[in-house]
């Protein structure tokens, strides 16, 4: 099952958020173009909702393009969300400024990393 934003939300080209379902116990959040002050509260919504139900949750951040600090503290405010309630937060990320973000902000070492999804989703 895939769900996506509402049109009504954002432009696409602005932030996109789409969830998949694998199996009953884990999620991946694909998360597309910026996640700043504007957009980074709608992240935090969908990803405090899949941390509810399943217990794995991969956050896919291969298409953003800008990962401000309101999205670096999302992440890293899910992570400890995850922690608290016994649950997983892993990250992909091949986006060159989203890896750069997370590697200057010094957050990079607090995530579980994967190369890709189906290698997140097997760890």
């Amino acid at each position: 099952m895939v769900r996506g934003m509402n049109d009504d939300d954002f432009p696409a080209n602005i932030l996109g958020v789409q969830v998949s379902e694998h199996g009953p116990d884990s999620r991946v959040v694909t998360v597309s173009g910026e996640v700043d002050a504007l957009t980074a509260p709608k992240l935090a919504a969908y990803l405090t909702a899949q941390l509810a139900v399943a217990r794995v949750v991969v956050v896919n951040l291969d298409e953003v393009r800008l990962l401000g600090s309101a999205g670096l503290r999302v992440l890293f405010e899910a992570n400890e969300l995850a922690t608290r309630r016994d649950r997983e937060l892993r990250l992909v990320c091949n986006s060159p400024n989203a890896t750069l973000a997370l590697e200057v902000s010094g957050l990079h070492e607090y995530f579980t990393m994967s190369d890709s999804v189906p290698e997140a989703l097997n760890s």
